[in-house]
Order: C-alpha cells, then sequence, then structure tokens
C-alpha cells in the first residue's frame, strides 16, 4: 500500500545508471532571489523519461515514461509507458502537478505532490487529501508540508536545468486504524523551463524505521 502511495505522489513518483556530475547549487544573497526562469506551458505530446533507483541496493528498478495526452484549464492527463514492459498506464493531474487519479488511487482533492507557483525560496504551504484505493477499497489520509528552500542548477543525462529546490514532509494514515502511520521525506528539484520535476529523492518511514529509500532522475525530454 505504502508502495503504491510513493508512486502516485512522484508521478510514476513515483523511483540512474550513470548520474552525470552536479555542480555546487548556486545561492543568491539573503533576502534575495536569483531570477526565476519562464514557466513553460503544457501541450499535448510533452515527454519526460525517468530512472527509478532504490538507493538502498543500488538497484535500477525502472524506466518511465510519461506524456501529456491531454490537458484541459484544470487537467492533465498522462500516458505512462515503461521500458521492457508491455501495456500502458494512465494518471490525471492538476496544472499544478498534484495527482488527482493514478488508475488505482484516488486521491481528494490531490495528493499535495506538486508544486504552488510562483515559486520562490522561502514560499510553504500544506495539503491534506482523502486517499481511496478502488482496487481493495483500503482508505489513507493524507497530509503534506513543503517549502521552497533554494535554487540550484542541476545536471541529468537528460542536460543541465535551473531549478527550485522544494523540501516535503508527508504522513499517511489508514483511515480505519489511524495507530499506523506512514512518513515520507522528499526532495524534489523542479525545473520551470520544461514545467516538471529533473530529480526527486526520498525516504519512507514506517513506525520510525526505514524501509524504503529511492530516488527519480530525468534522463530525456522531448516535445512533440
Amino acid at each position: 500500500m505504502l508502495h503504491r502511495c510513493l508512486l502516485a505522489t512522484i508521478g510514476v513518483f513515483a523511483f540512474v545508471t550513470v548520474l552525470a556530475a552536479q555542480p555546487a547549487p548556486s545561492q543568491p544573497p539573503a533576502g534575495a532571489s536569483a531570477e526565476a526562469p519562464e514557466q513553460q506551458e503544457p501541450k499535448t505530446g510533452d515527454r519526460w523519461t525517468f530512472e527509478f533507483r532504490d538507493e538502498i541496493t543500488g538497484e535500477l528498478k525502472s524506466t518511465v515514461t510519461q506524456t501529456i495526452t491531454d490537458v484541459s484549464a484544470t487537467e492533465i492527463g498522462i500516458r505512462l509507458t515503461f521500458l521492457g514492459k508491455p501495456g500502458t498506464g494512465f494518471q490525471t493531474f492538476d496544472r499544478s502537478w498534484n495527482v488527482i487519479d493514478n488508475g488505482t488511487w484516488k486521491f481528494t482533492p490531490n495528493d499535495g505532490s506538486g508544486i504552488k507557483a510562483p515559486l520562490e525560496i522561502g514560499k510553504s504551504w500544506t495539503a491534506n487529501s482523502s486517499d481511496f484505493n478502488s482496487t481493495n477499497g483500503a482508505s489513507l489520509k493524507r497530509s503534506v508540508k513543503s517549502k521552497v528552500t533554494g535554487q540550484e542548477s542541476i545536471t541529468t543525462r537528460a542536460g543541465t536545468f535551473e531549478t527550485y529546490k522544494i523540501e516535503s514532509s508527508l504522513e499517511m494514515r489508514n483511515a480505519n486504524d489511524p495507530t499506523k502511520k506512514f512518513q515520507t521525506e522528499q526532495q524534489t528539484w523542479y525545473a520551470p523551463a520544461i514545467n516538471h520535476w529533473v530529480k526527486r529523492t526520498w525516504v519512507n518511514k514506517s513506525a520510525g524505521k526505514v524501509n524504503d529509500k529511492g530516488s527519480v532522475e530525468l534522463i530525456e525530454y522531448g516535445r512533440r
């Protein structure tokens, strides 16, 4: 259950064989922000390919391509294809990249994993949702706290991107048994120039113990 929630949260986030060297973060002077790049508008055919890695074992878990299939005033439809595996998956996001529905889990109003534009250093926000699993009837209560902690230049196999670093704390409780609690600490590097994250890392805990550590990194990006 926790694994499925995590995948939804990172937008599969949910997570490279080779990571390119990353330059040291460039921080603006105290009280000031570096000039923010213009945010790109989403269009049908935009696509991002990510590699997901288990950071406990070092194993490459999967390679996933997200492709926009539909854009409306309030939602973005995404098709998921998995390298070496047949079939496709689908997800629905709002225009801030919060997951609404991933085919198994429905999040009301959303999963809180997206951004809060316009982004600037020091900005913070919270989100709460009810999560329902249409397959087994499971229900969770979710709360998320996020904060923009800096601006960094990040290099991946897809290129070099100017990003905002967002740190998030997520807590999920079983709606029928609130004593069952799951926690996630997540870091996201979001690039306005491609209107998407280029990297995410996370640590999952259950009963205060780490049960999963992972990362996802952009390896290719394209437009129609």
